[in-house]
């Protein structure tokens, strides 16, 4: 069987309109997927009949909102396979899980001459937040170093995680390349030597599932607007006895159980880490993203993506002087491209100009392309709801955007 495409698409009312006189043809979704109906349903759904804060409140609206809430949370735990509930904390996005996960485990466990490891492919979010601790703990930050295809090089990777290192962050998905990355073989290597995971799937849980007990790793983040949901809100999954050694990192309301002026008696997990009033529509709204998914197919899902890229790579390479970054065997439908003497930026200029809407730039991956020697991409990246007809257009499109610009 393959995925309804068709009917898929009736379920995103952005997709049905024209940019600059021409059909829309939305190709960032690395970026931010777009939203289906049911998920614009639940936002306004929550404004218009459940408006209330929660977890506080003793009247009908603040209970059902909490409900609501809490329905997320069992959901998403189901979507990752987490044992507990609790393990599930709601963040603003994958960068507010980074940088919990850093200022709390981190300032607490990494100490002067530790090791952080991360690879050449990580986005900004996972770099800075790392260097912000390594340089006020006086750690070391190494990298795992990758071929020109755009894959991981592990050959020396018993000696990069060593017995100095304490984590390892690294994404499951590279956003830049689309190179599914071998996060077994690095979890099995820093659990050998006792050093904790984190994994940044902002990438993946659009893709394929994940199960997060199979793949071992001691914490996991993913933003809700990589998945069909709103902005401004987040999952980071840890584990539970990781996340009750650890201190709260944001003080206030909901991640307290007393407070006095002589002393502050912290939440239960998972309010410990979930302070002031959180973006309740946001994680409602991730719940019915979740279900969205959840009705569809991973495997023709998976299969659906590798005939988009199959296609688009197939003719991007016939292409005379383009040159695509990020060849490697697996991959999600993600392709980043330069061509020979044009900018990246006038190349997604005049894609816009005939409805397709792609990424320029270096993607937040500053170091990547400094390996490459480039300054960035053009970036083209495929959701469930892109079509082969959506690739035909684009590459006529970007045919005559290189044949105006040379």
């Amino acid at each position: 069987m393959s995925i309804d495409i068709t009917h898929i698409r009736k379920e995103f009312p952005i997709l049905h309109q024209e940019v600059n006189g021409y059909p829309l043809v939305y190709l960032d979704s690395a970026a931010t997927t777009q939203k289906p109906q049911i998920v614009i349903n639940a936002i306004e759904h929550y404004y218009k009949f459940l408006n209330a804060n929660i977890h506080r409140g003793a009247h009908y609206l603040a209970n059902l909102s909490t409900v609501k809430y809490e329905d997320s949370r069992e959901k998403v735990r189901a979507f990752l396979n987490a044992e507990k509930s609790e393990e599930i904390i709601f963040t603003s996005g994958t960068t507010d899980g980074i940088n919990l996960v850093a200022q709390t485990w981190g300032r607490q466990n990494i100490q002067a001459g530790d090791e952080i490891v991360l690879s050449m492919l990580e986005h900004h979010s996972n770099i800075v937040p790392w260097q912000m601790l390594a340089e006020e703990k006086g750690a070391v930050i190494r990298v795992i170093p990758i071929h020109e295809s755009g894959e991981w090089d592990l050959t020396q990777i018993d000696t990069i995680i060593s017995a100095k290192t304490k984590m390892v962050a690294v994404n499951h998905v590279s956003n830049a390349l689309g190179t599914i990355n071998q996060i077994d073989l690095v979890i099995a290597r820093a659990d050998a030597i006792g050093a904790k995971v984190l994994i940044d799937g902002a990438q993946s849980v659009a893709h394929f599932p994940v199960d997060v007990q199979s793949l071992n790793c001691d914490f996991y983040v993913f933003s809700a607007h990589k998945i069909y949901g709103a902005t401004g809100t987040g999952v980071l999954y840890g584990k539970s006895q990781l996340l009750e050694a650890m201190p709260p990192w944001r003080g206030g309301g909901e991640m307290i159980k007393s407070v006095s002026f002589e002393k502050t008696t912290y939440n239960e997990l998972p309010f410990k880490f979930e302070a002031g009033t959180p973006n309740i529509e946001g994680v409602i709204a991730l719940g019915e993203a979740i279900d969205f998914v959840s009705r569809l197919d991973w495997n023709n899902m998976q299969a659906h993506d590798m005939t988009l890229l199959n296609a688009a790579t197939s003719e991007l390479m016939m292409i005379d002087g383009l040159r695509i970054f990020g060849t490697a065997a697996n991959k999600v439908g993600v392709l980043s491209f330069l061509v020979d003497g044009i900018h990246p930026y006038d190349v997604g200029t005049l894609l816009d100009k005939q409805g397709v809407a792609v990424r320029t730039g270096h993607h937040c991956t500053e170091p990547l392309w400094n390996h490459f020697g480039v300054s960035g991409s053009v970036r083209a990246s495929f959701g469930v709801y892109t079509t082969l007809d959506d690739i035909d257009r684009f590459v006529n499109a970007l045919k005559k955007s290189i044949q105006l610009l040379r």
